[in-house]
């Protein structure tokens, strides 16, 4: 069985390899400077400030930092659960509202009506409004009995985010072209069929980096709970405040929410460039 040959790499392309090996470690260097620079320049620009001892005292206190700590982690859990629930009633609702806004179905008008309507007020209502509509206006009622705040403060999440989710969600099924839809329908698909195997998956890898903003955002404003007197990370943070005249418990609180939401965000910043690179190399996406 005769040898076969190996490709042998050019001087060349050896050059071109060694070239880009140094642009890029010259681009390490240049960005590791610039940053120990910057760095540098914030700590002298702080601690030449006459009230940074004061300031340093009052938010960056590692005693009171390691006393909060327990307190808002406890709290966090309960934005955890609530960002749970809220994602799967705003993942529910949302897609609804965004497969009544696209329906043509003359029977489905009124529906459609009551869906933009829906939609326009929620998206121009602040959040905290909602919560306090919500929190202090179902209770008003008295149709339940009393309800948990974190239960009230979730319905505001989802009511509020869905509106945004559904017109993304409504965007991205829309952006399909009208040819996949008369293709899968000539292979026999169902209307139903049809969205659930065709359409829906184009739309979602077009909108995952805009879903996964909203889902960012609701990471941080499951935290306007507190305003309804639940106790959260930010509500516990404020307790330890009151307790102590010091302002650590909210650091604590911010760093708390920061860990919980970088993961997304990196892991959203890496998709957004994998689309990009896909779409500017005519991939497949």
């Amino acid at each position: 069985m005769p040898d076969i040959p190996v490709q042998q790499v050019s001087e060349v392309e050896r050059e071109r390899a060694g070239f880009r090996r140094k642009e890029s470690m010259r681009s390490v260097a240049t960005s590791i400077v610039s940053t120990i620079i910057f760095v540098a320049l914030v700590v002298a620009v702080l601690k030449s400030s006459p009230g940074w001892p004061r300031v340093k005292e009052s938010f960056f206190s590692a005693e009171y930092f390691a006393l909060a700590w327990p307190q808002v982690v406890e709290g966090l859990l309960l934005n955890i659960r609530v960002l749970i629930v809220a994602l799967a009633g705003v993942a529910v609702l949302g897609t609804s509202l965004a497969l009544i806004r696209i329906t043509t179905s003359a029977v489905m008008f009124p529906l459609r009506v009551v869906a933009r309507f829906y939609t326009t007020i929620m998206r121009g209502i602040p959040m905290i409004v909602v919560l306090y509509l919500i929190g202090f206006g179902i209770p008003g009622l008295d149709l339940f009995g009393r309800i948990d705040k974190a239960v009230l403060g979730t319905v505001a999440v989802v009511m509020s985010y869905s509106a945004y989710i559904a017109e993304v969600l409504r965007a991205g099924f829309e952006d399909v072209h009208p040819s996949q839809r008369a293709s899968a329908r000539s292979l026999g698909l169902t209307t139903g069929q049809t969205m659930r195997l065709v359409i829906i998956p184009q739309a979602l890898r077009k909108i995952a980096p805009a879903l996964m903003n909203d889902f960012i955002a609701m990471q941080k404003d499951v935290g306007l709970i507190s305003t309804l007197g639940a106790i959260d990370a930010v509500r516990a943070a404020q307790i330890v405040v009151a307790k102590t005249y010091n302002f650590t418990p909210y650091v604590v609180a911010s760093v708390l929410f920061i860990l919980m939401s970088v993961p997304f965000i990196l892991l959203n910043d890496w998709y957004s460039a994998k689309l990009r690179k896909r779409e500017q190399t005519g991939g497949m996406v």
